[in-house]
């Protein structure tokens, strides 16, 4: 009984129907997981919907561009090691080429968008999970549109991990393509302080005025300088989240905002996605819950 158990868990890992159909299925198919997967998806009983309760944390992000268009998609899938795999990448190579065609504004668009051969992006991802034997998810996708003067500062880590897209206003490719790198190394929120909001600004002031209650030698200081620490640690809290003051990675002794000085040139916007981000995992034991739904079954 233990062997089957075995082989049920793999089958229904890989189909996503449910413990008596694969029980059904093997036996019908002498064990062979291959054919039962077939017959499984023969009767229509091979789907996808019972996957929902498990997580999809990793995957990959993919990164195209065509002219003054880029998009950017998260596909997300339960294993790193179905992220590269050759089904899993063709399908976020044509789901991506869909987006960028059709400019998909979310990700409900995007899944109703057909390929080629007339099938939407929900058939072909319901069609790769049973291949994959893992959920799949569409996560997310982000079209941007820049001015033909703009470039486009692109970066994409560890095959997809992480994807950078910036936009802008300068003639140096290279330099483009560096910041966007800088981004992700830096992680900022900010592209400079002026657009972290007055709000903001405001409260980190209260807090180190406050903070300044507590040192005596700052009440001793003239208003004027006073008002220029005040500034140089307001500043000094948020150069981790502003671009402008990060290091600039391939000459740390500059900052990303003097390279771009240097250039003549500014960042408009940036999209950093890093895969998997916010999803929280969880770690289930399908064995145990396999053995005591057949259990149950008895």
């Amino acid at each position: 009984m233990s062997a089957l158990i075995e082989l049920i868990k793999v089958l229904r890992e890989r189909t996503g129907a449910g413990l008596m159909d694969c029980k059904t299925a093997l036996i019908a198919n002498a064990n062979d997981i291959e054919k039962s997967i077939t017959w499984l998806r023969e009767k229509g009983i091979a789907k996808n919907a019972k996957k929902a309760g498990r997580v999809a944390a990793e995957g990959l992000t993919q990164m195209k561009i065509a002219g003054d268009e880029a998009v950017i998609v998260e596909i997300n899938c339960e294993t790193d090691f179905v992220a590269h795999a050759d089904p899993f990448i063709a399908l976020l190579n044509e789901v991506t080429d869909i987006a960028l065609a059709n400019k998909a504004e979310n990700v409900d668009a995007l899944m109703g968008m057909k390929d080629k051969t007339g099938h939407d992006v929900a058939f072909l991802f319901n069609d790769a999970g049973i291949k994959l034997g893992e959920k799949l998810s569409l996560r997310r996708v982000i079209v941007v549109t820049k001015k033909p003067e703009q470039l486009f500062g692109s970066y994409v880590h560890m095959g997809g991990a992480i994807s950078v897209l910036s936009v802008i206003n300068g003639k140096d490719q290279e330099i483009a393509d560096t910041i966007a790198m800088c981004i992700a190394s830096n992680n900022p929120v900010y592209a400079s302080i002026n657009e972290v909001s007055k709000e903001e600004l405001a409260k980190e002031k209260t807090i180190q005025l406050e903070a300044a209650k507590d040192d005596p030698s700052f009440a001793k200081k003239p208003e004027a300088i006073q008002e220029k620490i005040i500034e140089g640690r307001i500043t000094k809290h948020f150069e981790a989240q502003v671009l402008d003051f990060g290091e600039y990675v391939v000459d740390p002794s500059k900052t990303v905002g003097q390279v771009l000085k240097e250039h003549s040139m500014t960042v408009e916007s940036f999209v950093k996605w890093q895969v998997g981000e916010g999803i929280e995992k969880k770690h289930d034991d399908l064995a145990e819950e396999v053995a005591k739904q057949l259990e149950g079954a008895k």
